[in-house]
């Protein structure tokens, strides 16, 4: 293997190809990014960026001096829009094809979007910078969608002094995942700092004063930001004979087709920890991912499952929320550690008959640490959560 192609200069890119480095591969590798700039950590857009507390310089991932030691051939700024596996050519959207002998996809998402003209989004530092100059005391901005990112940027809008309203679908935000009960915690969060948190209303476009609920209702607002989840940018594999299905699917080695791995926010890969495939957007997941996916395709023989505990945090107002696992599809959550009504706790989620995740909200890390292990152990609910704690959902 002479030739190696990472398509997508992002963390998990980035990950992988020091990763191949480090692994002792010396032959041609290319990094391609769509981006004009060198890879940057997003995590901070909708946080210090944001709330101008952190400059975009801050973001890089690497110095040049860092990059320049892994002897890249490096194609900024240049969109990948096609792939020939039975050629093993990428296509690029400057008309030139690059050769590989292995290939390593690392494309991440882009947000989702409503109909209609004006709104923002959070995912490259020129949204971020651009909100931030509209973001002064007494603007009104709408935010539709309570996810961890409508909800980090409500927060630091509400920090500004604007007048926030948050519109999310579901009863309370991120029910989803982290269930009613926390998910009402984190409600109570909002509205006690005076945020219009309004939930189980759909908002159907954006309107020049504003948004339109499915009601027709239009809440007015000086600025929208939406945030409603992404989607993967799998477009340019249209036609290469990968399968694709919300995200590049993989195996448990993050392989997609013979030579072909995934990584990142794009991968979605089976996780025999949890004997389910999934698609994880955090950053941690990302980088790990990228060096798992660089060592299988780099020795696929001595390959390894890669089976992570998934990670992720968020900072809304003054709360530190960590968590560990796989929290979808829960059938329990329990109290174990805390009380909901201070905001201070943990929560442990029971998927079938072990615990497959764990979140701190304003608790030190090691508070949370030991359930970290119990989730890689497939340790067993009863065995892990005792009877004196209090179930708060089942």
């Amino acid at each position: 293997m002479r030739r190696i192609v990472v398509v997508g200069a992002s963390a998990a890119g980035l990950a992988a190809a020091e990763t191949l480095r480090r692994e002792g591969y010396d032959g041609t590798l290319t990094l391609v990014g769509d981006e004009p700039l060198a890879p940057y950590d997003r995590p901070p857009l909708s946080k210090q960026i944001l709330a101008a507390e952190w400059e975009p310089d801050r973001l890089v991932l690497r110095t040049s001096d860092a990059l320049a030691a892994l002897d890249l051939d490096l194609r900024l700024g240049v969109a990948s829009t096609g792939l020939e596996p039975a050629a093993r050519t990428v296509e690029l959207a400057d008309g030139s094809a690059l050769p590989y002998d292995g290939l390593l996809i690392a494309t991440g998402v882009r947000p989702r979007r409503l109909p209609g003209e004006g709104a923002h989004v959070l995912r490259t530092p020129d949204d971020a910078l651009t909100l931030r100059k509209r973001l002064t005391p007494g603007r009104r901005l709408v935010v539709v969608g309570a996810g961890f990112l409508g909800a980090e940027a409500a927060a630091v809008a509400w920090r500004l002094g604007c007048e926030v309203t948050l519109l999310e679908p579901a009863p309370v935000p991120l029910a989803h995942a982290v269930g009613m009960e926390v998910g009402t915690v984190l409600t109570n969060a909002h509205l006690e700092r005076g945020v219009n948190l309004r939930c189980g209303v759909t908002v159907t476009e954006v309107t020049e004063d504003g948004v339109r609920l499915a009601d027709g209702e239009v809440i007015e607002a000086d600025e929208v930001l939406v945030a409603i989840g992404s989607l993967p940018n799998t477009e340019w594999l249209t036609g290469s004979g990968l399968t694709v299905g919300d995200g590049v699917v993989c195996d448990e080695y993050c392989k997609a087709a013979p030579n072909v791995y995934a990584a990142g926010d794009v991968a979605r890969w089976y996780n025999p920890l949890f004997g389910t495939s999934m698609r994880i957007e955090h950053r941690t997941t990302a980088a790990e991912q990228g060096m798992a996916a660089a060592r299988n395709l780099l020795r696929p023989e001595a390959g390894k499952p890669f089976a992570p505990v998934p990670y992720f945090w968020s900072d809304q107002y003054d709360m530190k929320m960590q968590a560990y696992g796989y929290l979808r599809g829960h059938d329990e959550v329990a109290l174990v550690e805390g009380d909901l009504s201070e905001r201070k706790f943990v929560a442990a989620y029971r998927t079938g008959d072990r615990v497959t995740g764990a979140l701190a909200v304003g608790m030190p890390p090691k508070a949370i640490r030991p359930w970290r292990q119990a989730i890689a152990t497939r340790a067993a609910w009863h065995d892990s959560v005792r009877t004196t704690v209090t179930a708060v959902e089942s």
